[in-house]
This record gives structure tokens, C-alpha cells and sequence, in this order.
């Protein structure tokens, strides 16, 4: 399939720069699976899409304040540092700007010594990476020197560092965030519980390869990122309860889509508890052997994710419905609106 299959005409007022005040007021759109067909509503009726029986999964992770402005001690110059990967102690791949000020040997402090870092390699990415020295715990550092590092397409700054997580991000390790698990708030989620439905969790950690660009006329010749997950006894229990009881298992984002079905391929279709490292690409042709529906948000034309909605609704359905939803003025991106993609019905239901 051809690059160009997937791209969409977005204007761009309609990239999202700033959070709605109330997380369950995004509007809705909902995306019948099987015929194609669209309705529109706000994010706190997704309550009457979901039946008793149903599972929701949502993805706990919790996104790393990886932004530091650090001080070049030899001139004083500032560079900034984005933390990708850890590689061992205390050393981490990083991207930096202006990368070409940071050779091999160079030293950074930030927040006036509280923590140094030296550059000890070059990356053929053009990233760096560094060696951290600081006393005391190097999460509550971050978290007191680091910033969210938000996607390159939002330009406002961020008042409340708390509105980039989820209001159920628990295990810290993202470069970005589950953005369908922003409009969800506690409120919410207990009323889903009310109705009969399970709410279970799992981790996957977002890389910042998330937001490279596919760069290739033939979309099967791109190479994924990789990013590690994590599913456990409990949630893997309750996702085969609720197969085994004819019950839908819904997604919250294509970060949860991505974990459960790279799980099920490498098991005969089976949901089991399990760590590891995925690299799947999800596109048209994919058969989903896990996940039934979705929760997600509008997202970049020829993207890897609207291919990778694209092979659960139909390309032609999605791509429609985008087109409605840029007709309609949605907000679209991290801190826009959010899709529902409707199962398809179940025999006898």
C-alpha cells in the first residue's frame, strides 16, 4: 500500500494547542465498524456505547518530565536535552538542540548543579548520550528540573504539567501520552464500572519514534520503533473472562491496541501476562485477533496510527470520517477529540 493512501487535508486551526477545562467535554465521534457510519456527541456519552460485559482497557503509563535546559559549562551556552532511553544506570540516549554544540567529552549542569551530565557518545541518529551524576533520587530530580515533552505540532505552552498525563498514569517510563486517556477523569470511569463494565490496565511505554514521520512511497517497508509493555495475571484474567462470556473487549488508544494484539499474535490469539519489546506494525491486511473496539483520537494524515485504524474500521471508513470531522471543525491531535470505533455485532447479539 502507497504512502499516499492515507493522507487527509487537515487545516491547521484545527490541531488542538491547549486541554478543554473539563476532560469528558471533547466531542465524540463515533465510527460504526461495520457499516461506516458516523454520529456525533461528547466524550462523556462513550458511557451508552459500552455494555455490561465489556472490558476497557486503558494504558497506566505515566509520561517522563524528559525536557531539561542544561548549561554548557565551557561557554555557558544553553542546550537542551530530551531523554529517550535508559541504558543503564544512570546513562541515557538523548536528543539534544543544538546537537552540534555537544561533542564526545562536553558537560552540562542543570538547576545550578543539581545535576550534571557528560556527553560520552554519538548517536547516528544524531542523537547523544550522557552520563548523569546528582545525589539523591533521579525521579524526584526530573521531576523538579524537567518539563513534558510535548509533540512538536503544539506550540502554546502547557500551564498544568498534569493535563499530558492520564488521571490513571501510574508507572513512569513515556516519552509521550496515551492521548485517548485524556478525556477520561475518575468520575467517569467509575460510572463505566457501575454500568457492568471491567476496567483493566496494562503499560506500554510511548517512544518519541512515535512521532516519526513514515518516509517511504511503500508503507510495507517501514520499520516500527520499538517500545516496551507490560500485561499482567490480573488484566490478562479478566480480558478471557470476558471473551470467554462473549463480551467486547474495547482499547483505550492505539498504545493499549498495539500491547494486546502484539500479545495475541505471538500466542495462537491468546491473551497472556507478559513483558517484553514490540515493534508490530498495524495496517490494512492485519487481522485483530484482541481487541474488538476503540477508543482513540484524530490523528496525523499518513501517520502509522490512522493506518493503524484504518485496518480495523476500513481505510475508505476512516477516511471519510475524518473528512467529516475536519467538515465539522473537530479538534483534531494530543489535546483534541476523540473517536469511538463501534464493534462489529457479535452472533445472537
Amino acid at each position: 500500500m502507497k504512502l499516499e493512501d492515507f493522507d487527509y487535508e487537515l487545516p491547521e486551526e484545527l490541531i488542538a494547542q491547549v486541554p478543554l477545562e473539563d476532560r469528558t467535554s471533547s466531542r465524540l465521534m463515533v465510527l460504526d465498524r461495520e457499516t461506516g457510519e458516523v454520529s456525533h456527541h461528547h466524550f462523556r456519552d462513550i458511557v451508552n456505547e459500552l455494555q455490561e460485559g465489556d472490558c476497557l482497557i486503558l494504558n497506566d503509563t505515566r509520561v517522563l518530565p524528559a525536557r531539561l535546559i542544561g548549561v554548557k559549562e565551557e561557554t555557558g551556552a544553553h542546550i537542551e536535552v530530551l531523554l529517550l532511553k535508559q541504558t543503564s544506570d544512570d546513562e541515557w540516549e538523548t536528543l539534544v538542540k543544538p546537537a552540534k554544540r555537544v561533542k564526545v567529552g562536553t558537560v552540562l549542569t542543570f538547576g545550578e548543579g543539581l545535576l550534571k551530565a557528560t556527553c560520552t557518545g554519538e548517536l547516528a541518529h544524531g542523537g547523544r548520550m550522557f552520563k548523569f551524576e546528582y545525589e539523591g533520587i533521579f525521579i524526584e530530580i526530573l521531576e523538579k528540573l524537567g518539563t513534558m515533552p510535548l509533540p512538536p505540532y503544539i506550540h502554546e505552552k502547557l500551564e498544568d504539567q498534569e493535563r499530558y498525563q492520564t488521571v490513571y498514569s501510574k508507572e513512569l517510563g513515556s516519552a509521550a501520552a496515551p492521548t485517548a486517556g485524556l478525556h477520561f477523569t475518575e468520575e467517569l470511569l467509575e460510572e463505566i464500572r457501575q454500568k457492568g463494565v471491567k476496567v483493566a490496565f496494562l503499560t506500554l511505554h510511548v517512544g518519541i519514534g512515535t512521532f516519526r514521520p513514515v518516509s517511504v512511497e511503500n508503507i510495507e517497508e517501514h520499520d516500527m520503533h520499538a517500545e516496551f509493555y507490560h500485561l499482567t495475571e490480573e488484566t490478562a484474567s479478566i480480558i478471557k473472562e470476558t471473551q470467554a462470556n462473549g463480551g467486547r473487549v474495547i482499547a483505550v488508544g492505539t498504545t493499549s491496541t498495539r500491547t494486546l494484539e502484539t500479545i495475541a499474535h505471538r500466542n495462537n490469539g491468546n491473551i497472556v501476562a507478559e513483558s517484553g519489546w514490540t515493534t508490530i506494525f498495524i495496517y490494512p491486511g492485519f487481522e485483530y485477533l484482541a481487541v474488538d473496539g476503540m477508543v482513540t483520537n484524530f490523528h496525523l494524515p499518513k501517520s502509522t496510527l490512522v493506518m493503524m485504524i484504518s485496518a480495523l474500521a476500513g481505510r475508505e471508513n476512516v477516511l471519510n470520517a475524518y473528512k467529516i470531522a475536519v467538515e465539522n471543525k473537530y479538534r483534531f491531535f494530543s489535546f483534541g477529540d476523540a473517536m469511538f470505533i463501534r464493534p462489529k455485532r457479535k452472533k445472537g447479539n
